[in-house]
């Protein structure tokens, strides 16, 4: 498998993602193998994920400008398949059965390393630049991703995508065929979220606490909820927030806490390592999703395996995810009267948060443990070995 994200560099969806899966594989028997990016030297010995081998090339390239963001990701490509193409060590001689590439960043390092070994090449699209700007491409670096994404969901012999919305605006948006790309959804470990030495349900009252996480960027949302925080102090007493992460919008977020004066009331600590992030979910009254635009919603699996009543956006793979299901309720995304609305409903009503937990709970241990992924997954993995690399020119 190939990713540009991966723990410790990244700790988003898709890093989140790829351990997972890679493990999870690995705990059913196959043999994974991961390549991903570094960015300091020091990176390069990161502790793997047990029973996982991961190799890290070093991509560090001062001489390019880093506004040029396709143009520095094509030279890292080159890193990349030159560390695929040659195993040394213990994988010397280690060939793969197919290459599994995740996104369009190492997109071209994975398309090269499948037809240096003659094997199928299968590519995951967690998202697409043409959804993520709401169907309009402005000129520049979206318009030159979405040609990238275009040639490689040719490249590609099949197609996974975590939600049925992406496997729409795949088949439609890049006119593939209905077979060509498989729904297959992002997985969590349950037990990794869970409190310890709690019951499987609250017993009384959540502190008001309303907790969000995650990059951020413009398109996470965070902005609706810090709007929605200005009219909830005045309807629900001693309530609270605090919005995790680290992004390129965190400036301006910074500023509209200070314009909305809610910074007495919202915490921005940037990072928060898992453990820490745990303890906070525990004690929130709810976790609030506010995309604006979400292909799926790792953020929103966390939540909902980690017991804590959840309110996410109507809108992409957060709608699909809870949609019909009672594990969660959701709002209009970009309106933050209704989702202070539906904060207030949350943490008011204690029958409200104990069955949304309820459910939530039960839906994750179905349908979203990653033993249960990995099980699709080597399905997938299986038909495609079975029918061989369809060659290309």
């Amino acid at each position: 498998m190939l990713s540009w994200e991966f723990p410790p560099r990244s700790t988003g969806g898709i890093a989140a993602h790829v351990s997972g899966l890679g493990t999870a594989l690995a705990q059913a028997g196959h043999d994974v193998v991961i390549l991903t990016v570094a960015d300091r030297p020091a990176e390069l010995a990161a502790k793997s994920p047990d029973q996982v081998r991961v190799r890290r090339a070093l991509v560090d390239l001062p001489w390019l400008p880093p506004s040029e963001e396709v143009t520095r990701i094509a030279s890292a490509n080159h890193a990349i398949t030159k560390l695929g193409s040659r195993f040394e060590g213990e994988l010397e001689g280690w060939r793969p059965d197919l290459v599994h590439g995740h996104d369009w960043q190492l997109g071209w390092a994975a398309d090269s390393l499948a037809h240096r070994y003659n094997v199928p090449f299968v590519l995951t699209m967690h998202g697409t630049e043409r959804v993520r700007h709401g169907g309009q491409l402005p000129l520049g670096h979206p318009t030159d991703i979405n040609s990238i994404e275009w040639w490689l969901a040719f490249e590609a012999d099949r197609m996974i995508s975590p939600t049925r919305f992406i496997v729409e605006q795949l088949i439609t948006g890049f006119e593939l065929a209905q077979d060509h790309v498989v729904h297959i959804p992002n997985g969590i470990d349950p037990a990794q979220w869970r409190a310890a030495n709690t019951p499987s349900t609250p017993t009384g009252p959540r502190q008001p606490l309303v907790v969000s996480w995650g990059r951020v960027q413009y398109e996470k949302g965070f902005q609706v909820l810090t709007r929605a925080m200005h009219e909830l102090r005045r309807r629900v007493p001693d309530v609270s927030g605090v919005i995790a992460g680290r992004g390129s919008y965190l400036p301006e977020l910074q500023t509209q806490v200070d314009v909305e004066g809610v910074s007495d009331i919202v915490e921005l600590p940037g990072y928060l390592d898992d453990a820490d992030l745990r303890q906070l979910v525990h004690r929130a009254g709810c976790v609030v999703i506010p995309s604006l635009y979400e292909p799926f919603g790792i953020v929103a699996l966390e939540a909902l395996a980690a017991g804590a009543p959840l309110i996410v956006a109507r809108t992409g793979g957060l709608a699909e995810l809870i949609t019909g299901t009672n594990a969660g309720v959701t709002f209009e995304p970009g309106n933050p009267d209704d989702l202070a609305d539906a904060i207030e409903q949350v943490l008011t009503n204690h029958e409200l948060a104990t069955l949304l937990v309820a459910n939530a709970r039960a839906l994750v241990e179905r349908k979203y443990a990653w033993a249960a992924i990995a099980r699709t997954t080597s399905d997938l993995y299986e038909d495609v070995v079975a029918a061989g690399p369809v060659l290309t020119t």
